[in-house]
């Protein structure tokens, strides 16, 4: 069954020869590199010697803004709060909120291709599976509650 890497199992960089080669048990490019001020894990690939880290290709890279936060952001944002209620709530700008929902859209609409290109999965499936998804977060949701 095919699953989706995690950072640190490939190397991001397009021009090394290692690139998008998981890590297997005979071969090793990669290695922990110590940590960012933040305490992001950083990783070098020993095939190019680049440096990344493991937010490198999610929407968290670069962001100063802890991921807890904007993750909250976003699901309050998916149940249908405006993100002006959200800029004067949080303390974020209007303009800061739009472009995580851009980069988290960007994801999505990649994360869907993925879907149904490498695991042939056909579009009424993959609706089909978000909306189990959706159901089952509202599910967990009452049963808090009770």
């Amino acid at each position: 069954m095919e699953k989706f890497a995690k950072p640190g199992e490939f190397c991001p960089n397009e021009g090394c020869p290692d690139y998008r080669k998981l890590q297997n048990g005979q071969k090793q490019n990669l290695e922990k590199f110590g940590k960012t001020r933040t305490g992001v894990q950083r990783f070098r690939c020993q095939t190019c010697g680049r440096t990344f880290t493991e937010t490198t290709g999610t929407i968290f890279f670069r962001k100063r803004t802890p991921e807890h936060e904007i993750l909250e952001t976003l699901a309050l944002l998916a149940e249908g709060s405006r993100i002006s209620s959200l800029s004067r709530a949080k303390g974020f700008k209007e303009d800061t909120i739009l472009a995580w929902l851009r980069q988290a859209s960007q994801h999505a609409e990649a994360l869907d291709e993925a879907l149904m290109k490498d695991f042939k999965i056909k579009r009424g499936q993959l609706d089909a599976l978000w909306a189990y998804v959706h159901n089952k977060g509202k599910k967990k949701a009452t049963q808090k509650r009770k």
